[in-house]
């Protein structure tokens, strides 16, 4: 039986000269894994090779257990060319589609989260970046918290994780542990020691996401910094583009 879903690639694999394996987050599918026989042909039905975060219609016949699906058909639509232009965009895109792929499981459909990331991809994509690295990180950041939302796994951001105490302009002090699973007073910092120090600016960044869109660079990368940390706590590994995502490492 086959499924006709709209679908954006985020990961792909080579499976031998003439064909590739595909993870497809399909919007009403969720994550597939798939494989495009003969895409890298010139004369494919693919016309190419697939790539990661193209995006369109795909049909896919359904997987049995822990087989590959087929895929017989995607149509991605023309890219908009500013991921060509902009690498630190395009780094950008390739971390948020390796956090899609370890943070969601197979056929677990996630439509508010595909929209978003669609949205997102489609949002670097253009050329209407204003403060390019500072529009580029806050998109992340806001994406970052959407997936984890998601996914179940939202971090407590309007009071203290462990006492409940809400979070005012009257704390001294205010980390976030991946422990806590979210922020944490200076009363309580100490029985977390994966703490990390928020400036005033960042945790008030990520109590009010509003102001994440008029923050300083200085302040989006101390909460870009403390969001991999995060991920990379959940997921148990470093994942491999998030070099590329933090300032210093472009």
């Amino acid at each position: 039986m086959l499924t006709k879903d709209r679908a954006v690639c985020i990961r792909t694999t080579d499976y031998s000269e003439t064909s590739q394996v595909v993870t497809l987050f399909a919007r009403l599918s969720g994550k597939i894994r798939a494989i495009a026989k003969g895409s890298k042909r010139p004369k494919s039905a693919f016309d190419g090779p697939i790539e990661v975060l193209s995006f369109g219609g795909a049909v896919f016949s359904e997987s049995r257990r822990d087989k590959l699906s087929t895929l017989t058909e995607f149509q991605p639509q023309p890219p908009r060319g500013g991921l060509r232009r902009n690498l630190f965009a395009l780094h950008n895109a390739l971390f948020a589609a390796e956090l899609l792929d370890a943070m969601t499981d197979e056929s677990d459909p996630h439509l508010v989260l595909f929209d978003q990331f669609v949205q997102f991809v489609q949002d670097l994509d253009s050329d209407e970046l204003t403060g390019e690295r500072h529009d580029v990180t806050a998109r992340l950041i806001l994406f970052q918290l959407v997936l984890l939302r998601e996914v179940g796994l939202s971090p407590v951001l309007k009071t203290c994780a462990n006492c409940k105490r809400p979070v005012s302009a009257q704390w001294r002090e205010t980390y976030f542990s991946s422990a806590a699973h979210g922020l944490v007073c200076q009363d309580c910092e100490m029985s977390f020691p994966d703490r990390v120090r928020l400036s005033t600016k960042a945790a008030q960044c990520l109590v009010d996401l509003r102001r994440i869109a008029e923050a300083d660079e200085k302040t989006l990368d101390q909460i870009e910094g403390v969001l991999i940390r995060h991920f990379t706590e959940i997921v148990g590994r470093r994942l491999k583009t998030a070099q590329y995502v933090q300032r210093g490492q472009t």
